[in-house]
């Protein structure tokens, strides 16, 4: 059941079909959505404004794309017909004390949000967020490594390294689909909870010594751990598939060297499932509206 937003005006810059569906979820739930940058379908509820300006006055709430943007301010606007720009100019337009949603923030978007002392809400860094997103990333994950492999999952040697959210969800979905699953962690907690899903538990300082035997390794690891040295224990008709943020965990110029094939996957939610992806964050950001009305 979605809240009732009737009264709040949001604009939603920028995006990819995850917005889209944001756009939507929003409108169905009564608030007055301006977007700028993204070919949403303009309907009662919902304005188009090929002008930043005007789609930031008088508004409740911002909702920038995952990605949010970069350090030159640009707005992560795969489907818009021209670059968006976030600007001190255009943040002044916009009330203080107002939230603004983005998945992950970098150093640019938190000054800028702190000029007008805006609440920035990074959805990727939300539990809750974050697990559900994992599914996604997981089924996305596998089907990148089916494409890429000459044999099955079921019965393929696979590893995960890292046992976070999106390790996890990949390390059961792995297992599930009868592949020989090794998971790689660095404490003694997730090495207990990897033995007892009956996968086999790798620690990080024995994982150079045991991918001999890897068909597909998963990184989830946002750190290098797939070093050159570590790859010259991996055979060359492995694939590994890095699901780190950039710039990955893995050295991908060594890999190329020693002939493995090896890709940076980030963001597959969107990519793969982006309507799901999209309902995943429209839930969470009407869900902060509705209790921002509430408490009003």
């Amino acid at each position: 059941m979605r809240p009732n937003l009737k009264g709040l005006k949001v604009a939603v810059m920028g995006g990819d079909a995850r917005d889209l569906v944001i756009v939507e979820e929003l409108a169905a739930s009564g608030a007055l959505v301006n977007v700028t940058g993204l070919p949403a379908k303009v309907k009662p509820g919902v304005a188009a404004f090929q002008e930043q300006e005007e789609c930031l006055h008088g508004i409740n709430a911002l909702v920038l794309p995952v990605p949010g943007i970069n350090e030159d301010g640009l707005i992560y606007a795969p489907l818009a017909d021209q670059p968006l720009t976030l600007t001190e100019q255009l943040i002044s337009i916009m009330p203080s004390n107002i939230p603004v949603f983005v998945g992950v923030a970098g150093q640019k978007l938190v000054r800028l949000m702190e000029q007008k002392e805006l609440r920035l809400i990074e959805l990727m860094k939300i539990d809750e967020v974050a697990i559900y997103n994992s599914i996604p990333s997981a089924e996305g994950a596998i089907q990148m490594a089916m494409e890429m492999l000459p044999i099955t999952i079921h019965g393929c040697t696979a590893y995960v390294l890292g046992f976070g959210r999106t390790g996890a969800t990949l390390a059961r979905l792995l297992g599930a689909m009868g592949a020989k699953t090794r998971v790689a962690a660095r404490r003694k907690e997730p090495l207990a909870r990897i033995a007892e899903m009956n996968l086999t538990p790798i620690p990080f300082d024995q994982l150079s010594k045991s991918l001999r035997e890897a068909d597909a390794i998963f990184n989830t690891v946002p750190s290098m751990v797939l070093t050159g040295e570590i790859l010259e224990n991996v055979s060359p008709e492995a694939v590994i598939i890095d699901l780190a943020s950039a710039p990955g965990g893995t050295d991908f110029q060594a890999a190329n060297k020693l002939g493995i094939k090896a890709v940076l996957a980030p963001g597959l939610p969107g990519r793969v499932a982006p309507k799901t992806a999209g309902r995943i964050l429209a839930r969470t950001i009407l869900g902060f509206l509705a209790e921002e009305m509430a408490g009003r």
